[in-house]
């Protein structure tokens, strides 16, 4: 699909973004590759882009979440566990609720934003996609809200950006699909955990029917 397919009907265009948060920009509690240099890009995209609705989703954890490598004795940030019957990176602090790498990245307009929807907040389960949490004790992944709102919006494509591109970013992406949206993953609006993820990650979001753009291809 080419990015003009994507921005068609932009009142029924939604421009999401993912965890634009200090603790996954420079020298944040969990950095990605370079995340600061995603703002004067996705500020371009907020200002100009043609869209009925912005949402930007929020890490919120409660301190000592599941996921934390500090909460499980002896385990160090990126080991992986069991959780849940799946398997589970294990972070290190970050977005904890109140702190200021948990706020929204300064620079941006968000004003702008029609809706704020925070995430991982349940304790014992993590929560990577703005559609779902990650699996539960009932080996179950609830829905969180954001397909409900944005269908109730009228809204029928997703355009994404944000952090990390490798985690929170793609799963959003791969779960906009799967709840019946099409998605365009604006690929030099992201960052990764590393960009040794990156094959992968186009890998996955390409078996996943996922549209993979550049910013300049929607802003032409």
């Amino acid at each position: 699909m080419a990015a003009t397919d994507l921005l068609r009907d932009p009142d029924h265009t939604a421009l999401l973004l993912v965890d634009i948060q200090p603790d996954f920009m420079n020298d944040g509690a969990l950095a990605t590759a370079d995340g600061d240099a995603i703002i004067p890009g996705v500020r371009k995209l907020m200002q100009t882009l043609p869209c009925g609705v912005m949402v930007a989703t929020q890490d919120w954890h409660p301190a000592g979440h599941i996921s934390f490598a500090s909460s499980h004795s002896g385990r160090e940030p990126f080991e992986t566990i069991e959780l849940h019957g799946h398997e589970q990176v294990l972070w290190p602090d970050h977005c904890v609720q109140g702190t200021p790498g948990a706020e929204l990245a300064p620079g941006l307009p968000w004003d702008q934003v029609d809706l704020i929807l925070r995430k991982g907040c349940n304790p014992q389960v993590d929560s990577y996609s703005g559609f779902r949490n990650n699996w539960n004790a009932e080996g179950e992944r609830p829905a969180i809200g954001l397909a409900g709102y944005l269908r109730e919006r009228g809204i029928h494509t997703v355009l994404l950006c944000g952090l990390a591109r490798d985690v929170c970013v793609q799963w959003t992406a791969e779960d906009a699909v799967a709840a019946g949206f099409r998605a365009g993953f604006i690929w030099d609006a992201t960052r990764p955990v590393t960009h040794d993820n990156d094959p992968a990650c186009q890998q996955a979001l390409e078996a996943a029917s996922v549209t993979i753009v550049e910013a300049a291809d929607l802003l032409a």
